[in-house]
C-alpha cells in the first residue's frame, strides 16, 4: 500500500468512534477495544488502522484535558449526546497533539455551530493555565484526583514532568534471546530482513529499540526465536535476578516475558518453575519458550489463595536461591501502553492491590532458600505499592535484609538505575516504563 495516500477520514473516524466508545461507554480495556473494532473494518489500509489506534490511544490518554478544555469552550457540553461529544472530543485531542487546526477542522466530521467550538480552544487552554496550581495539574496531567496527588507526593517539583512523559508514545523496545546470540547478531539479522533503524537501548545490555510503526510478529527472527518485545525497564528488573543454573522461581509468570529472561540467563539449564493462577497465560509462556527454544521451564498452575495455595508450594519450600515476585499492581508505570487503565484505579482497588501484594511477598518468601534471594518488583510508581510493601515485610520478616540494586547490576549501570538501594525508573528520568525493583536476601 502507498503510505502517501491520503487518509479517508470519514472511514477512520467511524472506527475511532466505535473503539473509543468500546473503552468509554461499554467499559472495555483500550488494546482489546480497537482489536474487536479493526479485525472487523478490513478496507481500512494500514495507515488507516494506524491512524484510529493513534488517535483512540491519544484523547484516552489526555481525556480530562479535553474535557475540560470542551466544557469551556461550548456553554453545553455536557447536555450533547454521546456520538456528538466524542466526534469533538477526537478533534480537539489531534490539535491538542499537534495537527495543523485547519486541516482537522476541515477533516473531523463536525460542521456549522459544532464546528465554532475548534476556535475557542485557544482561549480555553489559557484558562486552563491560568488556575492555580493545585487544581490545574490534575487536569493537565489528565489524572484523577487522588492519583495526580500521588504523583506530586513521589516526584515533587518533578510531577509535571513525569506525567507529561507517562502521557506521550512509548517507544517499542525488544529484547535479544541471548540463549540465540547477542544484540549486534540480532541487529544484524534483523538489517538483512531490511529491519534498518534500530538502536541499542541506553541501559539494558540486551534491548533494542525498534520503528514503532513495525508488525514485530510478522518478522522471521521473531518467528525464529531471536527475540521478545519487552520493555527496557521490564529488562532490567529482569537483570536483578541474576539468577544462577541451579533452582529458581518466577512466582508471578504472566505470559512470561520475565521467564524467558531468566532462562537466558541460566544459560537454559537448572530448573525454572514459573508460577501463575491463569491458564491462558500459561499456555502463552509455553508457545514462547518453544519459540525461544528454552526447555529448563516447568509451568505450574498455582491456586490464588487459602491451604491449596500452601499446598501447591510445599515441594518448592525453602529450596530455591531466587524467587522473583513481580507482583500484580496498579500499572501505574505504564500509563504510556495502556492510557485508560488510569481511570480505573479508585482508592479501594489500589489498597486492594497494596494488600495482594503483602500477601504474595510473604507467601513466595518461604521458598527461599538461606542464602537465597527474594526479588520484589512492580510496574508501579507509587510508594505505597514499592518502598511501603518492602519495609511492611522487612519488619514482620528480620531474616530479610536488603541489598543495594548496584550490587547486583554493577556500579556503572546501578547508579543511573537506582534511588537508594532499589530500581526506581520511570519515563521522565529513564524513557522506560515506570518500574520498582527489590533485592532481599536472605540470611545463611
Amino acid at each position: 500500500p502507498n503510505p502517501n495516500r491520503p487518509l479517508r477520514e470519514d472511514l477512520v473516524l467511524q472506527a475511532s468512534l466505535e473503539a473509543y466508545g468500546g473503552v468509554r461507554r461499554e467499559g472495555r480495556l483500550s488494546d482489546r477495544a480497537l482489536e474487536f473494532v479493526l479485525r472487523r473494518k478490513t478496507l481500512l489500509y494500514s495507515t488507516e488502522r494506524r491512524a484510529v489506534a493513534e488517535r483512540v490511544y491519544a484523547l484516552l490518554r489526555r481525556q480530562r484535558t479535553v474535557d475540560y478544555l470542551l466544557e469551556h469552550s461550548h456553554r453545553n457540553f455536557e447536555t450533547l449526546d454521546g456520538t456528538r461529544q466524542d466526534v469533538m472530543r477526537l478533534a480537539t485531542s489531534r490539535i491538542l497533539h499537534g495537527e495543523d487546526p485547519n486541516y482537522v477542522s476541515r477533516t473531523c466530521g463536525l460542521s456549522g455551530q459544532d464546528l465554532t467550538v475548534l476556535d475557542r480552544l485557544p482561549d480555553a487552554a489559557a484558562e486552563l493555565d491560568a488556575l492555580p496550581e493545585a487544581k490545574r495539574f490534575p487536569i493537565a496531567a489528565s489524572l484523577p484526583d487522588f492519583l495526580a496527588e500521588k504523583f506530586r507526593a513521589v516526584f515533587g517539583k518533578d510531577a509535571s514532568r513525569a506525567a507529561e512523559a507517562m502521557n506521550e508514545r512509548a517507544p517499542l523496545f525488544a529484547r535479544v534471546n541471548a540463549l540465540k546470540g547477542d544484540r549486534a547478531q540480532l541487529q544484524d539479522r534483523l538489517a538483512a530482513e531490511d529491519v534498518e533503524s534500530t538502536k541499542p537501548t541506553a541501559l539494558s545490555p540486551f534491548g533494542i529499540v525498534m520503528e514503532t510503526r513495525l508488525n514485530i510478529f510478522s518478522l522471521q527472527n521473531f518467528k525464529d526465536g531471536w527475540l521478545e518485545i519487552q520493555d527496557e525497564g521490564s529488562q532490567l528488573l529482569g537483570m536483578l535476578v541474576d539468577a544462577p543454573p541451579t533452582r529458581v522461581v518466577d512466582a508471578c509468570a504472566g505470559a512470561g516475558g520475565k521467564t524467558l529472561q531468566l532462562a537466558a540467563q541460566m544459560k537454559n539449564r537448572g530448573d525454572l518453575h514459573a508460577l501463575d493462577v491463569d491458564e491462558g497465560r500459561m499456555e502463552d509462556l509455553r508457545k514462547r519458550a518453544r519459540r525461544a527454544g528454552v526447555h529448563n521451564v516447568r509451568t505450574q498452575i498455582i491456586p490464588p489463595e487459602g491451604p491449596e495455595a500452601e499446598a501447591a508450594l510445599a515441594p518448592l519450600k525453602g529450596l530455591a536461591d531466587r524467587v522473583l515476585v513481580d507482583a500484580p499492581c496498579s500499572g501505574t508505570g505504564t500509563f504510556r501502553r495502556k492510557p485508560d487503565a488510569r481511570y480505573r484505579l479508585t482508592p479501594e482497588s489500589l489498597a486492594e492491590h497494596v494488600a495482594r501484594q503483602k500477601a504474595l511477598l510473604a507467601r513466595f518468601a518461604t521458598l527461599v532458600k538461606p542464602g537465597g534471594r527474594l526479588i520484589y518488583g512492580t510496574c508501579s510508581v507509587l510508594r505505597e505499592e514499592n518502598e511501603e510493601v518492602v519495609e511492611d515485610f522487612l519488619s514482620q520478616h528480620p531474616e530479610f535484609t536488603v541489598r543495594p540494586v548496584a550490587e547486583v547490576l554493577g556500579a556503572e549501570l546501578g547508579a543511573k538505575v537506582s534511588s537508594g538501594p532499589f530500581l526506581r525508573l520511570a519515563p521522565h528520568t529513564h524513557g522506560t516504563d515506570g518500574f520498582f525493583g527489590a533485592v532481599l536476601v536472605r540470611a545463611k
